[in-house]
């Protein structure tokens, strides 16, 4: 197969690319835009793909087989070699759920659909991105699946003379516009999505037809488009930021920046200047083992330190991944890039098919880390303890969709948040143990969605639309009871949560912080549970449970993961913050001004002194994370809940 004469100022840009994710997955603050760099990547590759592709078909030489094992050579030595150090290291200082979902990541980062395996997991009750070590690789799956579709796409449309540009534009086009049309309503899809990032390949592609027939040589257009390109790229680096809508149209800058300086050629100014430099084009060439290599290394130094690492220990993971990148390129890659022998594409495939496999038996718990004994069991019992809504039925009410549980003539409506959300598992208990008095029972919860009428959060686009159904459907003659809760503590203490704000009848915004946005929400609320009790409803108010990072059931251990872990027993409680205390005094005081029953959930978990429960009887974890009351206990202990959920509570079922 023909391939492209070498461009040292690709590596170049390569270099930008790669930089760019590893300081901002580093140093977050020091380059906000830093994650686009993964879409300069994708318009190089669609672009060097495609004109190896063009230029063999143009020769007549084209071969599925040699494209394909080139890719295998390419890619699989050093993505094996971190797939199994990274399993490996796994192993070693993981926890029982966190390796089962590494087993997970690693069959998906092998089998080129990591990209579908976080999609799939994305969620409000989701393991935080940045404790996952092969995260990174869903930009993998989509290159990889892209070379699965554009070798036939071309070698059908050259096959049959089809207007090539044309071709690709028009795909390209359905692409953006599957991008822009879902970045609002599915943004986890867009972003994760082939159908929303084949596009930005397809620029790259569409340069590389192009250049079938190039242009006469203009060497002022190389040196506007080199600076254009440059340009744009900077810009985005500096304007986009992880709470835009991206990609959307925001992924126009790196794409056409990406494009612009592919276009300028070597001899454009800051290519031949910049792009070109020795020190750019090393990076360039190290550059696909780095981005393989820093994010392991930044995500197990995050999950030691339980959080944010200390500044040297992130220099420290940066300069090991750049180290480890050298020598994967300069003993592995290089190696097998050379080697051409069909037993070296074998044994690679082999290798590919096995971390397959390893991956699939790790995620099943067939293979348990090293930290495994009874007690850790719990600690990993207790995160990976998510099933809120496991024995629901759909509600579809018109667009939006609920979860309904039971068979009785009264009918409960609970609405809110995650916090409601959390009470799912009683109402199914109830529901399976009792039910000839449970209700039929609807959650309409959406996280961090507050269930307060003229409550916004730019950042929870489609929360207002449904809570407005909602709220309709809460008002309508067929439900009995109504509860009203949510994390309370979330959107009202310190000031309130950043990005919320209320909006009046008028249309002006009051901001919860450092605005009058939050006595408007209370307002707002009482009038909500007096408008509603005076439709003949029975009306709950629930309160919320407490909530400090100090729940979160890995904070009971004890020791390091590097060396030996022990479950804390000496602290089976903690006290109430005295402003989530007040807040909930300040909440009960509008319910029963309102005419409301109220639920305290405080009442139930803590002691007359504040003192509230962290662990259940047998020492296990009551809590799923810092915030929310796990499954295992909201079914069986939280009968705070059942008046609220049982025909005696509610009031007289509408005829």
């Amino acid at each position: 197969m023909l391939h492209p004469k070498y461009r040292p100022d690709i590596d170049g840009l390569r270099a930008i690319a790669v930089a760019s994710v590893v300081i901002y997955h580093a140093f977050p603050g020091a380059l906000p835009g830093g994650f686009i760099g993964v879409d300069i990547f994708f318009v190089i590759s669609g672009f060097l793909i495609s004109t190896i592709l063009l230029q063999s078909q143009v020769a007549g030489d084209f071969s599925y087989r040699d494209f394909y094992a080139r890719r295998i050579r390419r890619i699989f030595p050093a993505l094996i070699l971190v797939l199994l150090a990274t399993l490996c290291f796994g192993w070693y200082m993981l926890l029982s759920d966190e390796f089962a979902q590494l087993g997970k990541q690693v069959t998906g980062g092998a089998a080129f659909f990591a990209n579908f395996v976080f999609w799939a997991d994305a969620g409000y009750f989701d393991t935080a991105a940045e404790t996952k070590p092969l995260l990174h690789l869903w930009s993998l799956g989509i290159e990889e699946q892209f070379y699965i579709f554009w070798p036939v796409l071309l070698g059908v449309a050259w096959r049959r003379r089809w207007p090539m540009i044309r071709v690709i534009l028009v795909i390209a086009v359905v692409s953006f516009l599957v991008n822009v049309l879902t970045i609002h309503p599915f943004r986890t899809a867009a972003f994760y999505s082939p159908a929303s990032r084949f596009w930005e390949l397809m620029v790259g592609g569409i340069l590389a037809c192009m250049r079938l027939k190039p242009a006469a040589p203009s060497r002022m257009r190389s040196h506007v488009q080199s600076f254009v390109g440059v340009g744009l790229l900077a810009l985005g680096l500096v304007m986009i930021r992880g709470d835009k809508a991206f990609p959307g149209w925001w992924a126009l800058l790196p794409t056409l920046g990406a494009v612009s300086c592919i276009a300028a050629g070597p001899t454009g100014f800051l290519n031949k200047y910049l792009l070109s430099n020795r020190v750019m084009v090393w990076i360039g060439l190290i550059s696909y083992p780095l981005y393989l290599w820093h994010w392991p290394l930044l995500a197990y130094a995050r999950i030691l330190s339980d959080g944010l690492p200390s500044l040297p220990v992130r220099v420290g993971a940066v300069v090991a991944s750049v180290v480890l990148a050298w020598l994967t390129y300069r003993f592995v890659e290089r190696y097998t890039r050379t080697r051409t022998s069909p037993g070296l594409l074998r044994v690679l495939a082999g290798l590919g098919i096995a971390l397959v496999v390893v991956g699939l038996v790790v995620f099943s718990g067939a293979l348990q880390p090293r930290h495994h004994d009874i007690r850790l069991q719990q600690i990993s019992e207790a995160a990976a303890d998510v099933g809120y809504y496991d024995d629901f039925k759909n509600y579809e009410l018109g667009r939006h969709l609920l979860y309904q549980v039971g068979k009785g003539p009264h009918k409960s409506l609970l609405i809110g948040d995650s916090h409601v959300q959390q009470y799912g598992p009683r109402a199914e208990e109830l529901a399976r143990t009792a039910p000839g008095k449970a209700n039929t029972i609807y959650f309409a919860t959406q996280g961090a969605c507050p269930p307060i009428p003229g409550v916004y959060a730019d950042a929870n686009i489609g929360c207002a639309e449904r809570r407005t159904a909602v709220l309709e459907f809460a008002r309508s003659p067929e439900i009995d009871t109504v509860v009203i809760g949510g994390c309370w503590n979330c959107y009202f203490i310190a000031g309130g949560a950043p990005g919320y704000y209320f909006r009046d009848a008028s249309g002006a915004a009051h901001q919860f912080r450092g605005g009058d946005g939050m006595a408007l929400a209370f307002d707002s609320l009482g009038q909500l549970l007096r408008e509603l009790s005076s439709k003949g409803k029975k009306v709950y108010l629930l309160l919320d449970i407490p909530v400090t990072p100090d729940f979160e059931p890995k904070r009971l251990l004890e020791g390091s993961r590097l060396t030996s872990m022990k479950v804390s027993t000496t602290m089976p409680t903690l006290p109430i913050p005295q402003d989530q205390r007040e807040l909930n005094d300040k909440l009960r005081e509008i319910g029963i001004a309102s005419g409301v029953e109220v639920i305290d959930a405080v009442a139930n978990l803590c002691t007359a002194d504040g003192q509230c429960l962290r662990t259940m009887s047998d020492g296990a974890p009551a809590y799923k994370d810092a915030g929310h009351l796990r499954p295992k206990y909201t079914r069986s202990f939280a009968t705070y809940m059942d008046r609220a959920l049982l025909n005696e509570g509610s009031a007289a079922p509408k005829k």
